[in-house]
């Protein structure tokens, strides 16, 4: 293991200065610059010497070091082309990493993931750019790859709202997609200090252990009724669900709420998967 590891501050600043990299605000690029959270992501994502790894947002490599000491395999995928020089110095002693440079929302996962990691089993590590989380975290859950779990810094309200309960104020259509996939849970707490340049927000690491087995029926139906039941937050879950591009009418939706036990008076915050999927399985 090298003496200087990029979590180191004053290494860190070198290493940028040499290069003349520049910070762009517009990807999210804030720099892990904290050994203790580096090393607990990685510990706490359940990482040994088996694992193939995919992370993404690799930045100047400093958690991509850490998973390569742990993992078997890690692929990284960066949407900077700028950091590759940088890349290369900083990971050159890793064989077991290797760094793919496209856009996480663009890239053919499926090939990348088949290629580069065996297909799988595949445990995702990240430091995610705040911006995308949420698209980022539905592009990884729907593809339906060999993913074990999901493990990433993300920003400590959004952390909130994916572990959210039904019933508590956090609770939204971002939970219950979470829900749909995953049992997640907050595993650390992260404050601004930590990064290079210091985002105004404090982070969340959050740990998203994949399901089994997902629920059956119609998951396009499904998250069209969850989408459309959360659409306003302070309506009724009848009078959001009638704006919706249903067929039925309002009161052929309330009958069928009546009829499955479910209050058509309800709000959508108080209901669970179990509840959305019985209601996606009357409404046409």
């Amino acid at each position: 293991m090298k003496d200087k590891r990029l979590y180191t501050p004053s290494y860190l600043k070198e290493l940028l200065q040499r290069f003349g990299f520049r910070f762009t605000k517009s990807l999210g690029q804030n720099f892990l610059i904290d050994g203790n959270i580096v090393r607990g992501i990685v510990d706490n994502s359940g990482i040994d010497g088996t694992s193939k790894v995919l992370e993404i947002g690799p930045g100047v490599g400093t958690l991509t070091e850490e998973l390569a000491i742990k993992a078997e395999k890690v692929l990284s995928v960066e949407i900077d082309k700028s950091l590759e020089e940088i890349l290369d110095e900083t990971l050159k002693d890793y064989d077991n990493s290797k760094i793919y440079f496209g856009d996480i929302l663009k890239v053919d996962l499926e090939k990348i993931v088949k290629e580069e990691l065996d297909g799988g089993p595949i445990k995702v590590v990240a430091n995610l750019p705040y911006y995308i989380t949420t698209p980022i975290l539905g592009r990884l859950l729907e593809e339906d790859l060999n993913f074990e779990s999901i493990t990433v810094m993300v920003q400590k309200e959004v952390a909130e709202r994916i572990i959210a309960k039904p019933g508590s104020k956090n609770y939204s259509a971002l939970s219950v997609f979470i829900d749909y996939y995953t049992v997640p849970e907050i595993i650390i707490e992260v404050p601004k200090t930590v990064f290079m340049p210091q985002p105004n927000v404090d982070s969340a690491v959050v740990k998203l252990d994949i399901k089994k087995e997902k629920p059956s029926g119609d998951r396009d139906k499904f998250f069209k009724v969850v989408k459309q039941s959360f659409a306003m937050r302070r309506k009724t879950l009848l009078n959001c669900l009638s704006k919706g591009d249903f067929e039925m009418t309002k009161d052929e939706i309330k009958e069928e709420l009546e009829k499955i036990g479910i209050n058509p008076g309800i709000r959508a915050e108080q209901l669970g998967v179990p509840e959305f999927l019985k209601i996606a399985e009357v409404i046409n």
